[in-house]
């Protein structure tokens, strides 16, 4: 698994909305990208996570980003989150893990005294011309918005 670092490329990816929309990292040119990885839909901090980038979805805009989320959740689990949380932006439905993979977030977690795979909350902020700016790996769930913009 590689580990990527602040001035790196980002890995160019693409993948499948909850609309069944192809998304991918060339749509943002120009624009600023927070790439977002999490565990699991309707999971108390994947939930908090995502209504904070939600409820902070107009400043970031203005400051002009966009945003989309990543998980190996199935579409239709993400078109139930999405509708449920009223959330704005796109949800990618890594279900084969090429993404996690390449973004090198998806590793080995312990929870509860159990060591499993999954994905690691990460997020890429990723500058107009896909270069990496930053990378938040101890995400604050409720405040993400502000860790991000301040």
């Amino acid at each position: 698994m590689q580990k990527l670092n602040k001035g790196d490329k980002a890995p160019d990816f693409s993948g499948i909305d909850q609309n069944g929309k192809t998304v991918k990292l060339a749509d943002f040119k120009g624009k600023k990208l927070v790439l977002y990885f999490y565990p699991k839909d309707n999971t108390s901090g994947c939930t908090a996570e995502a209504c904070s980038l939600r409820d902070g979805y107009a400043r970031f805009l203005q400051q002009g980003y966009e945003i989309v989320g990543v998980s190996t959740d199935s579409l239709a689990s993400h078109q139930k989150f999405t509708e449920k949380y009223s959330l704005p932006f796109s949800l990618i439905a890594d279900i084969d893990k090429k993404i996690v993979e390449d973004y090198g977030v998806w590793g080995e977690k312990k929870f509860m005294g159990k060591t499993y795979t999954g994905t690691l909350r990460t997020t890429f902020i990723i500058d107009e011309n896909g270069i990496i700016e930053n990378i938040i790996e101890k995400v604050n769930t409720k405040n993400h918005t502000e860790q991000i913009i301040g």
